[in-house]
């Protein structure tokens, strides 16, 4: 009889396959020790969240009561979309259940959402941007959620989360969920940064790409150019500089995580200044640009308000908000001379 040979499969095709996040996480810390499984394990929740935001906007368009305001605003003064509302909602409901994060703290909700059953064993907190560039939703463009995990430092007994206006090196993981083509994850707790695919007929998020390195200087620049004249002049003279160089390229779509992950995947800068109106610009520190520069510093790039670096930054509120310029190192340092030689200018040195 002759002997039937199963094809030999790949070694990386199974790796690939069977390196779901949670192994991940814990392969990264290196230890299954209480903590190392209690990031595993609020970064799953924080995948189950994803998978659910993501099977609802997959769905938008063929539901009804998903697409479009609620007619209501948020503690930002912001006109509040559906989906803002479902995806808070949702981050609230998976992390009941965690037993892990005592608080959540939203741009959507004007204080910390506590879980007084998790608060006696969990310390942590997940502080996160439901759905940002939610504009986008209605017109079938990408969006995103942007997260990050803090330990609890204090009792917290006026329920104000005072001890979250600390900066943010003290942030123990942070990342995004883009929703596109695919479902992606990016994340890091402080030991790179790794992007995983959503796998709709698993249900799992898959390893797709280990330790990303984001380019030391990149074509892109991503920012809204409709508020050149609301700018400083030290931005507006940045902007005219890349008008009058070739190998620069505009690229913005109104979605935060989808130009970031752009200008982590192929270099470049993202600029959100301030404006004469709102000098600290529109972006929240600890739900946005915290967390951006926290993976975005390490995938070895940089991440400035334009004078220091953004993880040095300490709020003064739990909305604080920030000016950002984030991306490739050659890139954030050019946008910072413009901003120090017309500072030089000003003083008359």
């Amino acid at each position: 009889m002759t002997s039937i040979q199963t094809p030999a499969i790949p070694e990386y095709s199974l790796d690939r396959e069977c390196t779901t996040l949670s192994r991940h996480i814990l392969q990264q810390l290196h230890s299954f020790s209480p903590e190392a499984q209690d990031l595993s394990a609020i970064m799953n929740r924080i995948a189950l969240a994803g998978k659910l935001v993501s099977r609802r906007l997959s769905r938008a368009g063929l539901m009804a009561d998903v697409l479009g305001f609620t007619g209501e605003t948020n503690v930002q003064g912001e006109s509040v979309k559906k989906m803002d509302v479902y995806a808070n909602d949702v981050f609230i409901s998976v992390f009941k259940q965690s037993g892990l994060v005592c608080r959540l703290a939203s741009e959507e909700m004007e204080k910390p959402y506590y879980i007084p059953e998790n608060c006696p064993v969990g310390r942590y907190t997940l502080l996160y941007d439901p759905i940002d560039g939610s504009s986008n939703v209605d017109i079938n463009l990408n969006v995103g959620s942007i997260f990050a995990i803090r330990q609890q430092t204090g009792d917290d007994l006026d329920g104000e989360g005072a001890d979250l206006l600390t900066d943010g090196r003290g942030q123990l993981g942070a990342g995004y969920i883009v929703y596109g083509p695919s479902t992606m994850l990016v994340y890091t707790i402080g030991n790179g940064v790794h992007s995983f695919l959503l796998d709709p007929s698993l249900g799992e998020f898959i390893l797709a790409q280990e330790n990303i390195k984001i380019p030391n200087h990149g074509p892109v620049y991503s920012t809204n150019e409709g508020n050149f004249w609301q700018w400083d002049e030290a931005i507006r003279d940045y902007t005219r500089y890349v008008h009058r160089h070739e190998g620069y390229t505009a690229r913005y779509s109104g979605a935060l995580v989808g130009d970031i992950h752009r200008i982590l995947m192929q270099g470049g800068v993202f600029l959100y200044p301030g404006t004469m109106k709102n000098p600290e610009g529109k972006l929240r520190l600890l739900y946005e640009t915290a967390p951006l520069a926290f993976l975005v510093e390490q995938a070895g790039g940089k991440a400035s308000n334009g004078v220091k670096p953004i993880l040095d930054i300490v709020p003064d509120k739990l909305h604080a908000r920030s000016p950002l310029i984030i991306g490739s190192n050659e890139d954030v340092s050019l946008v910072e001379s413009f901003i120090q030689d017309h500072k030089r200018r000003s003083n008359g040195n």
